[in-house]
């Protein structure tokens, strides 16, 4: 875990400590790392942050089966309650890219967001949401960088207002930065979000620092 007291004052942030994680994270702030490896490591990534996310969070039931010696009471993930996962693009695309693996029975929603570089507020150009999600959908939202928050926030309103409960949602980040989190915490109490990293500097373009670069740009090589 990192030193930011952001970390101490909101126990919904978790920054996952496995190795491998930080393996990956590593991999992503390396400037020399290619645009190819550097999407395989932000796919790796995501892999295992939904992994972590979603202990003791999946639906699940109960059913007897047989294997070859004998029978068994076995317990499935539920295909009948929605998993919905929703990448921002164009960047939550990579970090997203593994999720259907490891949630074969999940749906994916495309919501496409973008940052003005000079007022840092988000625009939404691509909206693929229905207009209104099923009762208790379970949402996984996928943006690699939290930054000024904006994006995340204006996000998690769009789905505020299609009927989805923000307690039944978990933001998948790469990297995370205080300012962020402490927007998240002041608008949706109970929020839970994951990510690789916390680090301690937003400057005065709305980059994280040490942070990756540009995902979109890193990850697309464009």
């Amino acid at each position: 875990m990192g030193g930011s007291n952001i970390q101490k004052e909101l126990t919904q942030v978790v920054e996952a400590p496995h190795p491998l994680i930080k393996h990956w994270v590593s991999v992503l702030r390396d400037e020399n790392t290619p645009s190819s490896i550097f999407r395989s490591a932000m796919a790796e990534l995501g892999r295992l942050l939904i992994y972590e996310a979603t202990r003791n969070w999946l639906p699940t039931i109960i059913r007897e089966v047989q294997s070859p010696v004998g029978a068994s009471m076995a317990e499935f993930i539920n295909p009948k309650e929605p998993i919905l996962v929703i990448p921002i693009l164009r960047a939550g695309l990579a970090l997203a890219e593994h999720a259907s693996s490891v949630l074969p029975c999940s749906r994916t929603y495309h919501l496409g967001m973008s940052r003005d570089e000079k007022t840092l507020l988000p625009s939404i150009y691509l909206n693929k949401l229905p207009d209104k999600f099923a009762e208790g959908a379970r949402i996984l939202l996928i943006d690699p960088m939290l930054a000024t928050g904006g994006t995340i926030v204006a996000a998690i309103d769009l789905l505020k207002d299609r009927g989805v409960d923000t307690t039944q949602i978990k933001v998948i980040s790469a990297i995370s930065s205080p300012p962020a989190l402490q927007k998240l915490k002041t608008n949706f109490p109970g929020l839970q979000v994951y990510t690789g990293a916390v680090d301690p500097i937003l400057n005065e373009k709305g980059y994280i620092v040490p942070g990756l670069g540009d995902a979109g740009d890193r990850s697309f090589g464009t």
